[in-house]
Parts: structure tokens; sequence; C-alpha cells
């Protein structure tokens, strides 16, 4: 594989002007992306996430040319976005929150047509990557339909069909399930998962649905206050930042003696006893657990509760400042 993003050093300032009394008046300079490096491999799709004003989308105007940065190195396709902006739009596709690449009052399929001629692609390769979209995102249904009288989840996958045309190497997606209902979301995730599964398009995902990442995203990307903070599979932020499994264990009678484990703690006790949830730290495994509760215990029923992402993002963001 080819790196085909690669920032070293990235950042982008924003001069403010806040208020320094009644009538005065100061600036002071913001940095919105505070020296980011990454290196993104062709194939690749990464979760790109952080709280509101992280820097998430000024990231990805950088590397779509939209912003120029302050300071640092960065190429995408091989290009550097803003001075080669008009040569990376055609290897890259774009679907940003909201903003749409459709026309309005025109039927969904003539915006294709247009979108076609706007990157010079030919008939017969737009007509296979077309009919590849109908069919996973089921378009067919509304093609016919002005943009305007479509609902949010049926622009959405007109926005991805219409970013996906002219065959892009890289997808940046912004938010691509913001708003939808659950069977909307449900259709945009699979057809993501069986374009990522190809390894032809490079996807980078920014999103505030965690649900998206953890179905989607081997590789999650978390910067906090412009500054990268993790880089890694989703596994490694769990055990990085302390988040554990838990057991839930339910048992004919009380325990007589509550059992000492290293790295297994009780953190509830319900009906009467009956029922535990144990919280563990990697140090001693479920099966491990359970065997030793056997041993001691006539066991009922037993169920093992996987970390969620949004405790692990939630610890990072509320941490104290360095």
């Amino acid at each position: 594989m080819s790196a085909v993003i690669e920032t070293r050093g990235l950042r982008k300032q924003f001069t403010v002007r806040v208020q320094a009394g009644w009538l005065r008046r100061r600036t002071r300079v913001v940095a919105a992306v505070d020296g980011i490096d990454l290196t993104v491999e062709r194939g690749e799709m990464i979760g790109y996430i952080g709280p509101n004003g992280a820097g998430k989308s000024t990231t990805l105007k950088m590397l779509t040319g939209v912003l120029y940065p302050s300071a640092g190195h960065v190429r995408v396709c091989g290009f550097e976005p803003v001075a080669q902006r008009t040569r990376l739009a055609r290897r890259i596709g774009v679907v940003f929150g909201q903003r749409s690449q459709l026309w309005w009052d025109l039927p969904l399929h003539e915006s294709f047509t247009l979108l076609r001629h706007v990157y010079a692609v030919s008939a017969s390769d737009s007509a296979a990557r077309l009919s590849r979209c109908r069919r996973l995102l089921e378009l067919d249904a509304f093609l016919d339909v002005p943009v305007r009288q479509l609902s949010l989840g049926q622009r959405m996958r007109g926005e991805l069909t219409a970013a996906l045309l002219h065959g892009p190497d890289i997808l940046f997606l912004d938010e691509p399930t913001i708003g939808l209902d659950l069977v909307s979301k449900q259709a945009v995730r699979a057809f993501l998962a069986a374009l990522g599964a190809t390894g032809d398009t490079t996807i980078v995902l920014t999103t505030h649905d965690l649900a998206d990442i953890e179905r989607l995203c081997r590789r999650l990307v978390v910067i906090d206050q412009g500054r990268l903070v993790h880089d890694g599979p989703l596994d490694d932020l769990h055990a990085r930042y302390g988040s554990r499994r838990r057991l839930v264990v339910d048992l004919d009678e009380p325990l007589a003696v509550e059992l000492a484990l290293p790295g297994v703690t009780v953190e509830s006790t319900q009906a009467n006893g009956r029922r535990i949830v144990y919280a563990l730290d990697g140090a001693v495994t479920a099966g491990e657990l359970v065997s030793r509760l056997a041993e001691v215990a006539a066991l009922r029923d037993i169920s093992v509760l996987e970390p969620a992402i949004e405790d692990v993002v939630a610890r990072i963001y509320t941490r104290p400042a360095p």
C-alpha cells in the first residue's frame, strides 16, 4: 500500500477579536489544528473524531483544499491541496454534512448526469458506478423525484452516489448519518462497509455517531483541542484509557465468600446478592472468572458487556488538560 494522505506538523491558526472592555477589543491567535502528523494508506477506512471545536472539520478543509494551512506539510493523492485544487478535485469525493452537491429543483438522476459532465467521466464508467450505487443504496424508487422533495435519508444516499460517480481515490465524509432514521442509517452503513471492503477507495469518516465508528472503522484517530491524542485500533483505545469489560452473573444463591481476583472488582450487587456485576481490567479474563465462580456457586446465567466507546471517548474529552 502507498500513502494517499500525509501530513506533518499540520497547523491552522485563526485570529479572533475578543472584548477587552466596554469599548475596546483585542486580538488573539487560536490554533484550531495544532501540529497533526497523520499518514493514511490506500484503501484504509479511518474514523476521525473529536468534540465540537476540536479541529475535525478544519483538518478536512485543509485536506480538500478549502483552507490553506498556517504551517506544516500536507499531501493528498500526491498533490498540494490548495495549490493543485483542481487536479485534486478529480481524485476525491466529499460529503460535508448538510451541504448539497445536488441540484435542488432537478430530478436526482439529472444531477448525476450533470456531475458526469462536470468531471468529464465516460458514459460507460458513470453507468457502471451508478448501477452499483442504485443496487446497494436502493435509489430506483426516487431517481425521478426532484431533490427538494427527497427525505433526508434519500438525499444522503443521493449525495454518496454523487460523490462516487467519478471514481475518487478518497472519500471524505463529514457526519454522513446525522439526522437519519434507523433504516437510512443502516443502509448508509451497509453501503460504506461494502465500499470499504473492496479496498479501492480510502474513506475518512468524521462523526459524532460512535456506532458508525464501531461498525465501520478498524482505525480510530481522535483529535482534541487541535491535537492528535490517539491513532490506532479501537481495542488500543480501550486499553489506553482504562475501559473495562463487565461480567453479569446470576446465581442460584448469594456467594458465601466473595472472590478476590487481581483486576476484578464488584461494580454492583442486585437481587439480594443473586446478581453480581463484575468489572474486569484485563488481568483476568471473563472465562477465568466464570471458572472460579463455578467452583464456589451454582450459576444460573452469565453475560459479558463490552466497553462502550462513548465512555472511552468521554473520558478523553473530560480529562484535565496537561
